[in-house]
């Protein structure tokens, strides 16, 4: 089993007691649960000086004598709001990149006929949970969520303490050097999740692949009988259906029906009911096909041309990290605004609210893992962290309709190293899902005078290929936009995964000079960039970088940039730059 969790276990022999890292359940939202939401109390930890025994944090100990004093202690006084990055809450935090430790008193009376879970949607980077001075495990990856089983381990006033630490290092994922705002903290929300001792574990519901009238899927149990009549109801479509698990505590069904396909055009979601004798779950699903066929993307059996824009988990007008269903709306509004259809949720699996939002609002989705640039893909830990990454992103939003394409990585060099982890991790997704597409954003091509040749071996791992190229901006034209000339060996629908120019919202100027920073620049780059897709036969989706302007440590320029990477076609404000228009313009004419 491929993991990268240093848990200790617990060993008991009867259902009261368990303290272990748990796979994780579906639809936390449409659980039985308890929100730890607000506020947390903190100690900043520069020197990681708490995770050891000489001030050990983790004990939360208190004086109980006259001359008895402990060098740490958590203030009410001092705390941090949950979810939410550091950064912004707490100015001396800005740039902080270390240990923070968490603190969160609760009241919670247990049921002993119940079993309990500790959920957190995401903590970057790393963390290590501890509950009632007890630990419970440790969690490596930024973006995707985790839960401990604390069955039996809960009394009338509980205390979790949480040590985050979000310092880059060179083998993690990503590693040193990114170019977006290292939010630290607990990012997204934490709940305290509560199921019948037997209760449903896990689900995939959808429809069969290249089928228009089969739903398929498979329910799974967990508990002490793992031998459990299930039933899958869909009442909008007079679904009943029941089946009994096996000795693993799985089910297997395939269903005929005839579903509204969901479309960015008409967003359905049905009500889909999970049952056992025990537990219940309600889910709203869609049902949609996706595939290729040659150099065409096709949606339930029909060409779509996907209308894009990056998006970063982000809200540029107050600098943090986004979390939010509020947040969601803003993001994906901008979106609907500018007439797109599809969103690449870059470069890392953003919050839930944004994947559910898209389904109910027709937003196709690309979610990739953030595999960016200077992997260190010699270490062989390497891959059992990307390994878990995908497994953590594809269990939490395998039932999402919008999320059409998994993306295994963005701008990674091709090398032997290289090509056998994307290779591996592209095999390893096929065998978690093989409904959905399988995509990269690649930037390694060949220029020869006008051509530009498609040249990743990854690329025959791919489905669709996402190609990053900033013709105009990072290198200049070699030829006319419009004598530009593609070739695609691959025979592979392409996406335009990345393109564009940096600018200062209100700075005017030449708009055939980089140095400027003008709008007017950045604009004639996309008018140029429009030029020549028209003469791409296969390109079939475009997704400029990026929709808003956003934080990143390592843009310099102190006079246009001042630590912002300027490319958004909406300042860092929600400001529309010139660009804008040009893109607006453009997904209108393609309807």
């Amino acid at each position: 089993m491929k993991n990268i969790f240093s848990i200790t276990f617990f060993v008991v022999f009867s259902f009261t007691v368990k303290a272990q890292y748990a796979s994780l359940l579906a639809n936390v939202d449409g659980r039985e649960h308890t929100s730890l939401n607000g506020k947390w109390e903190i100690i900043i930890d520069p020197f990681n000086s708490g995770a050891g025994n000489w001030k050990p944090v983790w004990k939360d100990q208190k004086p109980s004598g006259k001359y008895d004093f402990y060098e740490y202690g958590f203030i009410a006084s001092v705390s941090l709001q949950v979810p939410g990055d550091w950064n912004h809450q707490k100015p001396e935090l800005t740039y902080y990149e270390g240990t923070v430790w968490y603190k969160k008193t609760f009241l919670h009376k247990p049921d002993k006929n119940k079993r309990t879970f500790l959920y957190f949607g995401a903590v970057n980077y790393t963390c290590d949970v501890y509950l009632n001075n007890k630990y419970l495990g440790s969690h490596e990856g930024g973006f995707t969520p985790f839960q401990f089983e604390i069955t039996g381990l809960l009394k009338d006033t509980n205390s979790v303490i949480v040590r985050v630490n979000n310092q880059r290092k060179g083998d993690e994922i990503p590693a040193l050097n990114y170019d977006w705002w290292n939010y630290g903290g607990i990012t997204r929300d934490v709940l305290l999740i509560e199921t019948p001792a037997d209760y449903i574990k896990d689900y995939n519901v959808q429809l069969a692949k290249s089928s228009f009238d089969t739903i398929s899927g498979w329910v799974e149990v967990g508990g002490n009988d793992l031998s459990e009549t299930v039933s899958i109801n869909i009442p909008k479509l007079s679904l009943h259906y029941k089946t009994t698990t096996n000795s693993d505590g799985k089910a297997y069904f395939r269903l005929s029906s005839n579903p509204t396909l969901w479309s960015p055009s008409d967003p359905e979601l049905y009500d889909v009911i999970i049952s056992s004798l025990s537990d219940t779950v309600h889910e709203m699903i869609g049902f949609r096909t996706i595939q290729v066929k040659g150099t065409e993307i096709l949606l339930n059996g029909k060409p779509v041309f996907l209308k894009g824009i990056n998006i970063h988990e982000e809200i540029p007008q107050e600098k943090r990290r986004a979390y939010s269903e509020a947040d969601a709306e803003m993001l994906l509004k901008w979106a609907k605004d500018l007439g797109c259809n599809f969103v690449r949720l870059t470069h890392y699996p953003h919050n839930e609210n944004m994947i559910r939002l898209a389904d109910k609002w027709g937003i196709i989705l690309w979610e990739e893992v953030p595999i960016w640039q200077n992997i260190e893909f010699s270490n062989p830990q390497i891959l059992n962290k990307a390994d878990t990454m995908l497994k953590e992103m594809i269990t939490r939003d395998k039932n999402r309709c919008s999320v059409i394409m998994w993306s295994v990585s963005n701008e990674t060099t091709p090398s032997v190293d290289r090509n056998q982890t994307l290779a591996s991790m592209a095999k390893y997704v096929r065998s978690l899902d093989s409904t959905r597409l399988l995509t990269s954003a690649i930037n390694h091509v060949r220029y020869n005078g006008n051509e530009i040749t498609i040249d990743d071996p990854l690329c025959n791992s791919l489905d669709v290929v996402g190609v990053n190229e900033y013709l105009g901006w990072y290198s200049s034209w070699p030829a006319k936009p419009e004598d530009m000339v593609w070739k695609n060996p691959y025979n592979k629908p392409l996406i335009m995964s990345e393109f564009g120019a940096e600018a200062q919202y209100g700075e005017h100027g030449s708009a055939d000079s980089n140095c400027c920073w003008s709008e007017e620049r950045q604009a004639q780059v996309y008018k140029e960039q429009l030029k020549m897709f028209k003469n791409i036969p296969f390109l079939r989706g475009t997704s400029p970088w990026i929709l808003a302007d956003f934080r990143s440590e390592s843009r310099l320029n102190p006079v246009y940039q001042q630590g912002w990477n300027r490319k958004g076609l909406l300042s860092n404000k929600g400001q529309k730059k010139k660009a804008w228009d040009i893109m607006h313009n453009y997904y209108q004419q393609l309807k």
